[in-house]
């Protein structure tokens, strides 16, 4: 049986960080589900639609990821993949608090589905997605920051959407 996990976030937009830890979770399960959430209360940068295909563009090469868009309970969404566990970043202590709260509500959901805590790599762990939308805001410096496909698709939007 293939061990199938999902990966939840925003992603507005993937950073290094994000890659980092689907790189790293790729050596733990056989598939991963990049879940990118339409998360209407964080109010994202980008639309749904554009954070997918920055997602897509930049695990293009990983035939054992699939990316989708969602607007439920993550549980449920494991659930209909039938995937097992679910994985989540942290960067710092800041994180740790939040993100072992939602791991607990989880799992009272259904205990079922595990959580994983992975660590991005030190040179990723101040990298945040709200730190890459308040560079662009200001014509900052993201290429090292973000894939380089998520660069791309960016700069060609710089001119006409970000502003």
């Amino acid at each position: 049986m293939k061990k199938i996990a999902i990966y939840p976030g925003t992603f507005d937009p993937i950073t290094n960080g994000h890659f980092d830890i689907i790189e790293r979770t790729l050596v733990l399960f056989d598939k991963l589900i990049i879940a990118v959430a339409i998360s209407h209360d964080k109010k994202p940068m980008f639309t749904l639609d554009e954070r997918i295909n920055m997602v897509k563009e930049s695990v293009k090469n990983m035939p054992n990821v699939i990316v989708v868009g969602f607007d439920n309970l993550t549980v449920e969404l494991a659930r209909s993949y039938n995937a097992t566990v679910l994985i989540r970043g942290l960067r710092a202590v800041s994180d740790f608090e939040y993100e072992l709260q939602l791991g607990y509500l989880n799992n009272s959901l259904d205990d079922t589905i595990e959580t994983v805590y992975l660590m991005p790599k030190l040179q990723h762990a101040f990298i945040s997605s709200s730190i890459v939308r308040n560079l662009l805001k200001f014509n900052g410096k993201t290429e090292h920051l973000v894939p380089k496909e998520v660069q791309k698709i960016i700069g060609n939007m710089k001119s006409c959407t970000l502003q």
